[in-house]
């Protein structure tokens, strides 16, 4: 599965190197992608979706089968919320959440949100 990615402050970028197993693009302007990916992206200011992402979602979200968000937990029910908007946006799961780039945990339960997800759509 493709993981496709935006980032600010380089946390998720980090996150995302730690994914072995898949590859990943990062979003740019004009990007297009025309195969199945779980989106990867942050949080930003009080819960919203960065514009990036947002712009990015227009043209693309039709072959997004997931999504995962960082965020800080500080924040409380904003932690990550960009996840929970794009999920309920486009009807799609949400595969994980993490605070800044992640720990080890953090990646093993992605991989493994991804791989049943996988699984799940193959069946």
């Amino acid at each position: 599965m493709l993981i496709v990615y935006d980032s600010l402050t380089g946390n998720v970028r980090r996150f995302v190197e730690k994914l072995h197993k898949f590859s990943s693009v990062r979003i740019e302007d004009g990007l297009q992608i025309e195969e199945p990916f779980i989106l990867v992206t942050y949080t930003t200011g009080l819960g919203f979706i960065p514009d990036l992402t947002q712009k990015f979602l227009e043209t693309n979200a039709a072959n997004m089968q997931g999504v995962a968000s960082s965020g800080n937990k500080n924040f409380g029910n904003y932690y990550g919320l960009a996840a929970d908007l794009i999920a309920e946006q486009y009807q799609i799961p949400i595969i994980h959440k993490f605070e800044f780039a992640g720990l080890p945990s953090d990646v093993d339960q992605f991989t493994k949100g991804v791989e049943g997800h996988e699984a799940y759509r193959t069946e």
